[in-house]
């Protein structure tokens, strides 16, 4: 008799939950945040020196080397800087946070559809979302959204509006160890469980105005996102910064990358001291690793399907993260070839 396989279903695609818009940045004061203006761009020609890994037969000769490095490394770059009496950057985005995660925006097996919603309706019955809208709550206090423009900041503050309710929250984002999900501040928890009752509801959501004010010095240079240009075309500049209507800005998934960096469960982390963001294998792009690996069953896949199709996970560790991967968003069918 062949073995019965538990059906994943081919076509199976859940719509991010965490959603936020691009990321405005203006230059200011810590002691005037009020008087605001918006960052432009500047672009600068640069003559640079010859750096990288030169081939042994250069390195190795005098005259080789010195003629090597004696060329001219020519650049032009965009960069963004605060003006000469300004010493805050204010980075401005909005974040909606959505509910209905036990209804795929895509699923073409109805046997498959009901063993799914029978485990996302078990866990949010018995955990409600709680630790996951904690995290996500904590990861807006600390200000891991500022990415580089947080390194060095004298002082940050972080201002979170429930545009539904008027509610305001203030967070000193240097309060918070980055490295850790371990925070129970009041003030987090609260806006932990207003963002976890959006998750878990049917159809109600969540949208929030977020703020935030990075004391980083006079007149210093700050980063917005730099563009990924595949065809620079007559473009003959080796750095491209992101701008919207001519403001300075961040990309919405830089800020979303930021947001649901609360994997600690996997198995490297009192190595890596670091939660890295939620991602299907634990991809982290610039170490050139994977975290997640299906060789040790602790990739989504892996987990997922015993956890759609009724089998119980091992602890409630492998629930919060499945379940943060679906709030992620993706396509996850089993394809049938």
């Amino acid at each position: 008799m062949a073995k019965v396989k538990n059906a994943i279903a081919s076509v199976l695609a859940l719509e991010k939950k965490l959603v936020p818009s691009d990321g405005y940045m203006y230059a200011t004061s810590w002691s005037n945040k009020e008087k605001a203006t918006p960052l432009k761009l500047v672009e600068k020609s640069v003559r640079g020196t010859i750096s990288n890994r030169l081939k042994d037969t250069v390195k190795n000769d005098p005259l080789k080397l010195n003629a090597e490095v004696e060329k001219a490394n020519l650049q032009t770059v965009d960069s963004c800087a605060l003006g000469e009496e300004q010493n805050t950057l204010k980075l401005h985005f909005t974040l909606k946070i959505l509910g209905n995660i036990k209804n795929p925006s895509a699923c073409n097996d109805a046997t498959f559809l009901e063993s799914y919603k029978k485990a996302t309706s078990e866990y949010i019955e018995q955990e409600k979302f709680s630790e996951l809208g904690r995290r996500y709550a904590l990861n807006i206090a600390n200000a891991r959204f500022l990415w580089r423009n947080r390194v060095g900041a004298e002082q940050i503050e972080v201002q979170v509006k429930d545009l539904k309710s008027d509610k305001v929250w203030i967070f000193d984002a240097k309060e918070f160890d980055i490295r850790s999900m371990n925070s129970e501040q009041k003030d987090v928890v609260d806006l932990g469980k207003k963002i976890a009752y959006a998750l878990a509801s049917e159809d109600d959501f969540l949208m929030l105005d977020i703020t935030c004010f990075s004391q980083v010095g006079k007149a210093q240079e700050v980063y917005p996102s730099e563009e990924l240009v595949l065809d620079k075309g007559q473009s003959k500049k080796s750095k491209i910064l992101y701008t919207v209507d001519g403001i300075a800005s961040m990309h919405s998934q830089k800020l979303g990358n930021a947001l649901r960096s609360i994997d600690t469960w996997y198995s490297e982390y009192g190595v890596e001291n670091r939660p890295i963001a939620i991602e299907p294998y634990g991809a982290v792009t610039n170490l050139g690793r994977a975290f997640r690996t299906p060789k040790e069953k602790q990739d989504f896949f892996s987990l997922f399907d015993k956890f759609a199709t009724g089998t119980k996970l091992d602890s409630k560790d492998e629930e919060h993260y499945v379940m943060a991967v679906l709030v992620r968003g993706g396509v996850f069918g089993e394809s049938s070839k």
